[in-house]
């Protein structure tokens, strides 16, 4: 079944007819539970890899003797999916708490040491033919894979992540692997995604309103501040009781939450800062965004017609991916040479 993105609450180009200059796109890639397999993008499915090809692994030095096994991870959530949907009593039985108190448990494995190499996790593949807006790779590629490392033991500081992207041309993958070898235990639940099929719909998006001209940025700021007062004017105490808002640049009308490819970043959580090549200097332009939520709370206005008046779970993180607190990864290439190492801030 197809994801269809609702209209946005406002023309924003009626509004502000200068964003017609700054319109662009990009592929919501809407994943939901299901079984891919490798010929087709997807979220935690298996990967088009070759079989005589070495699989990725982290070389850092870090622990991971300790932590939790991903069959526990899985079991667990299809447990609490289970207890979520049922009726008329949603919720775990007194033998399911029991079962996912033994599952909870952390495990600790024998003999491996810190400088040995770990199988990263394959997130997800994306095909060029199937996602509109994923810019050819380099030398014709047509496939990237996204790998990452499930501890946070990274970086200058030791808490950073390790994202592992590549690139590949799909017709010369003759045999496929088809049982790469897997972390026995990861440090963090949120780096185990479920398998999900992929529904890719281009939409129209625009930038975040701090990357705008400045006059155009200000007027923006005050026509919403303008449209907050006369919300509350006019709603009153009903306002608060039922949560709602008047619709907004940032979370209606522009940028889309959710896993998509190309179009622009956010930076709801920090400052707009520039996102340069280390190759070459260039500026980077958005390649894929790895969201925890498939939209946000309050009104939902991004929430695809087809799951309309569908209670928030398991579809608004069907990946079980979690980035951060609950926030999104946004992962950035070199137009210049796709080949450049990527590079990525999280939101």
């Amino acid at each position: 079944m197809s994801r269809t993105t609702p209209p946005r609450p406002l023309d924003v180009e009626a509004l502000f007819p200068e964003l017609s200059a700054h319109r662009g796109t990009t592929t919501r890639l809407h994943p939901r539970p299901g079984r891919p397999d490798a010929t087709t993008s997807s979220v935690g499915g298996p990967l088009l890899w070759p079989s005589n090809e070495p699989w990725p692994v982290c070389t850092e030095p870090h622990s991971h003797a300790r932590g939790r096994r991903p069959a526990d991870i899985h079991r667990e959530r299809q447990i609490l999916t289970s207890a979520w949907r049922r009726e008329p009593n949603p919720g775990p039985t007194d033998e399911e708490r029991r079962l996912l108190d033994e599952l909870d448990r952390p495990h600790r494995v024998e003999g491996a040491a810190a400088t040995e190499p770990l199988p990263l996790i394959g997130l997800a593949q994306l095909y060029r033919s199937e996602i509109p807006d994923l810019p050819a790779g380099p030398d014709g590629c047509d496939l990237l894979q996204v790998f990452w490392c499930p501890f946070d033991a990274h970086g200058p500081n030791g808490h950073g992540m390790l994202l592992d992207l590549r690139w590949r041309r799909s017709w010369e993958v003759s045999e496929i692997l088809t049982a790469p070898p897997q972390p026995q235990v990861v440090g963090y639940d949120g780096y185990v995604p479920e398998p999900c099929v992929l529904h890719p719909e281009q939409v129209v998006t625009y930038p975040f309103a701090g990357l705008l001209p400045e006059d155009l940025c200000a007027r923006i700021d005050a026509w919403e501040e303008a449209l907050e007062e006369a919300f509350e004017a006019e709603a009153g105490d009903a306002a608060d009781e039922e949560d709602t808002s008047p619709p907004g640049y940032q979370y209606d009308l522009s940028i889309p939450p959710g896993w998509r490819v190309g179009g622009f970043a956010s930076w709801h959580t920090t400052d707009p800062a520039p996102v340069d090549c280390r190759t070459c200097a260039q500026p980077m332009r958005l390649l894929l965004t790895i969201d925890s939520s498939e939209w946000d709370g309050g009104s939902g206005s991004w929430r695809p017609l087809e799951e309309q008046g569908l209670p928030p779970h398991p579809h608004a993180s069907p990946t079980e991916v979690t980035v951060g607190r609950w926030g999104e990864l946004n992962v950035f290439a070199c137009p210049g040479n796709p080949a450049h190492p990527h590079r990525w801030s999280i939101q």
